[in-house]
């Protein structure tokens, strides 16, 4: 990993995967592999600064692990690692917070709306996250980090950070740019349709790549669309489910679909199946390749294998680095 523009991005293990994760951002990663030295990271760490269970946190590391290799991030091309694996993540992100003033971390928006999610789970790890987040691209040197509008406060974080650090060390690390994502798209919850799709809704808010063609089914027959025709724009509900037809590749079917809405006599329940039916097909190699991954544990143990060596000889030049300008170790 040379030559190539270097990437680092993340996923907060705590749950499966959803389609808004795959066609918001990891569809993006897979690309991302045929021109730049990729790492991608399950970030178990950052799962802990929320509300948690142990044995779910080590099966929903796994489920992760399995829905990465599932979509296509291949370890022969990409180092997939597990952050807990790397103690340099820690370390890393001690020393970045001994430089960082704490109204920094305070003004970042994530930290105000975690504290009213979890108002009797409030504690420094939750304030000092973004730290962890700047450790965690900084470790590899990533060039880019490729991020949505939501995530631009950390990225920018993590360049004030940088642009201290190297002020008071001189220059140690690569100020990391962002990189935004072609073609991604917001996919808003099923449930609640002025939201983002998001696990924390509840499980009939998302479609998980692993879902069974039922379940879809069921899912989208649930999702809420609104009470009836109106001379109003169209209701988020039903716009969220063209927009996944249209994404999935139904474009016939979305076609036929918006002449009948814009006529007046679009039954919801026709644009439901036929949604649900889009996405089944769509997600059928994933679910396939999934399933065959799952009763290969050797062919798991090898991808994880592969990208711990690979992230932990970077991760290791990077602190012997910092320790140096430091004056410690």
């Amino acid at each position: 990993m040379h030559s190539k523009k270097r990437v680092f991005s993340g996923l907060r293990p705590t749950g499966r995967m959803h389609l808004g994760n795959y066609l918001g951002a990891i569809r993006n990663w897979v690309a991302m592999q045929e021109t730049r030295d990729c790492v991608y990271g399950v970030v178990d760490y950052h799962a802990i600064t929320t509300p948690f269970n142990p044995e779910e946190l080590r099966s929903d590391v796994r489920e992760m692990v399995l829905d990465l290799l599932a979509v296509g991030v291949d370890p022969d091309r990409s180092a997939l690692i597990i952050q807990s694996q790397l103690p340099e993540h820690t370390e890393l992100a001690w020393i970045l917070g001994t430089i960082t003033p704490i109204s920094w971390l305070e003004r970042v928006p994530t930290f105000k709306e975690k504290s009213e999610m979890h108002p009797d789970y409030l504690h420094l790890g939750l304030l000092s996250y973004p730290v962890l987040m700047a450790a965690d691209i900084l470790l590899y040197g990533a060039n880019e980090v490729p991020v949505g509008d939501d995530q631009l406060p950390h990225l920018e974080l993590t360049r004030e950070i940088v642009r201290r650090f190297n002020h008071m060390f001189g220059e140690t690390f690569v100020e990391p740019q962002a990189y935004f994502q072609k073609d991604s798209a917001r996919i808003m919850s099923l449930s609640q349709p002025e939201k983002k799709m998001s696990k924390t809704l509840g499980p009939d808010s998302y479609i998980a790549l692993g879902d069974a063609p039922d379940a879809i089914r069921k899912k989208i027959r649930k999702a809420v669309t609104d009470v009836g025709p109106s001379e109003e724009s169209m209701s988020p509900g039903v716009n969220n489910l063209f927009r996944l037809l249209s994404l999935v590749g139904g474009q016939e079917e979305h076609t036929r679909l918006m002449d009948d809405y814009e006529a007046g006599t679009l039954r919801y329940v026709d644009l439901k199946d036929t949604t649900a039916e889009a996405i089944i097909a769509f997600l059928e190699p994933i679910r396939q390749r999934r399933e065959e991954l799952a009763a290969d544990e050797e062919a798991l143990d090898h991808a994880v294998q592969s990208g711990h060596e690979l992230a932990s000889q970077m991760a290791r030049e990077t602190m012997a680095n910092v320790r140096a300008v430091l004056g410690v170790g």
